[in-house]
């Protein structure tokens, strides 16, 4: 059994430039690509935490 602190994740991001995360061992979900960080959920949050500052989508950014 996996233990949940050793599964990797992949920080996503969509064309809104919103974040998810999602196993690294699987493909992106359609409309997601990864945003260039994989790590430890606790690490790929923290990632998120720093990087998504704004959270309006981008279209209402604009």
């Amino acid at each position: 059994m996996e233990h949940n602190g050793s599964r990797q994740w992949t920080v996503l991001i969509n064309s809104e430039e919103q974040y998810g995360l999602f196993p690294s061992d699987l493909p992106p979900p359609v409309g997601w690509r990864p945003a260039g960080y994989s790590g430890t959920e606790i690490e790929c949050v923290a990632y998120v935490d720093r990087n998504w500052t704004d959270m309006r989508p981008l279209s209402l950014r604009k």
